[in-house]
């Protein structure tokens, strides 16, 4: 019998193993990116396992980023890297802990389902195959990875480009947010999609900007929330550098020369098990005009998909603590338009849980695709 093994030297993968001499006890670390303090992405491959009940302890899960991100958490499994479920798990407010049996020698498990670089460059490509598509390299990232940005519009619309509405759309600055490029996904399949008639009609009206991966770097390396040399990248907005933070940079960059009408900013949240944005209120000339913008799309986004709420969120502070390295408020305040940070849960959806599942990359997908329905509210009254 093969002795059990955890691998991690692959794609995002994360853990530090510090004994699997007794199955029951096998004693784990969740490993910080690699130039910062924050630590709650884990993603490894179990072997030799099969038929041999094992449980897990992540022994510092207590003194990671977000220890009340682990109340009500379960882990995510799979073992064909295609279909994830979770597993049940406790926190005691120090460890993490899972059990169960596997049921292969192989099984991988992860903090959420994993978004791997190579899907990313599949995402990519085929969206690039559509005619309404124009892929543009922006720059590199500080591991020399694209920056790829994805402009796309109607090839046969009779409003001149210059008309059009300017919709951006950015996720995973912090990279072990990958349910954000699920979003993105969904997104882009119903955007792209000739057939429905909410696309089309967006394509017609709009130019959409869509950056399916802010921290590429981050995401290969493993990271919860940072980039190769540390750097938060929604906290880079302010004055982002070549040096540090280039993945901003040139977004921003892109941003100033092409403008923006509307920006979403696609996130996860580790504590709360809900659906919800963010908006700009608290930056310098936030008033009732982007309020007024703010409350149409949730309400458009609350009738077009019950997995999105507003009951739950983020206590807004007042307009004096607006933080302007954020991406949602520097965008809003530069522009002058609604801007949104989107959350989705590392959890479940606890107006609507999926006992087999939790919040998963294909719910994200779907939330995606509905984004695209309060968009079309707002399209017609965003300023000329």
């Amino acid at each position: 019998m093969n002795p059990i093994h955890i691998s991690s030297r692959f794609d995002a993968g994360a853990i530090e193993v510090l004994s699997l001499a007794d199955p029951q006890d096998i004693q784990l670390h969740i490993r910080r990116d690699n130039a910062s303090d924050f630590a709650q992405w884990f993603y490894f491959c179990l072997h030799g396992a099969a038929g041999t009940p094992v449980r897990l302890n992540f022994l510092n899960a207590g003194q990671c980023a977000y220890p009340k991100g682990w109340e009500g958490y379960r882990v995510v499994c799979s073992y064909d890297h295609q279909n994830w479920f979770r597993l049940d798990s406790d926190f005691d407010g120090q460890v993490l802990r899972t059990a169960f049996t596997p049921a292969g020698n192989s099984v991988y498990l992860a903090y959420f389902e994993p978004y791997s670089h190579e899907r990313h460059l599949d995402l990519i490509g085929s969206a690039a195959a559509s005619e309404h598509v124009t892929l543009e390299r922006l720059g590199s990232t500080l591991d020399g990875r694209d920056m790829t940005l994805l402009q796309i519009t109607s090839a046969h619309s009779a409003l001149p480009l210059g008309q059009k509405k300017k919709v951006w759309l950015i996720a995973r600055q912090h990279p072990g947010e990958t349910m954000a490029e699920w979003f993105v996904e969904g997104f882009l399949e119903r955007l792209l999609d000739e057939a429905d008639p909410t696309a089309r009609v967006l394509l017609d009206q709009c130019v959409f900007y869509v950056v399916p991966n802010m921290n590429p770097d981050g995401a290969v390396r493993g990271n919860l929330r940072t980039n190769a040399v540390g750097a938060n990248l929604n906290r880079e907005w302010a004055e982002p550098s070549l040096e540090r933070s280039p993945e901003v940079y040139w977004v921003r960059q892109k941003m100033l020369e092409v403008g923006v009408d509307l920006s979403l900013d696609a996130h996860g949240d580790e504590g709360l098990p809900y659906n919800f944005v963010v908006g700009t209120e608290g930056i310098p000339g936030w008033g009732a005009d982007i309020e007024a913008l703010e409350e149409a799309f949730k309400a458009a986004w609350k009738a077009a998909s019950p997995d999105f709420q507003t009951a739950r969120g983020y206590d807004r502070g007042g307009r004096e603590e607006a933080n302007m390295t954020l991406a949602t408020n520097w965008i809003g305040h530069q522009f002058g338009c609604p801007a949104f940070t989107i959350e989705m849960p590392f959890k479940d959806n606890a107006d609507l849980p999926d006992p087999q599942v939790g919040w998963n990359g294909e719910r994200s997908k779907r939330l995606g695709a509905s984004v695209l329905q309060p968009v079309l509210a707002l399209v017609g009254k965003l300023r000329a």
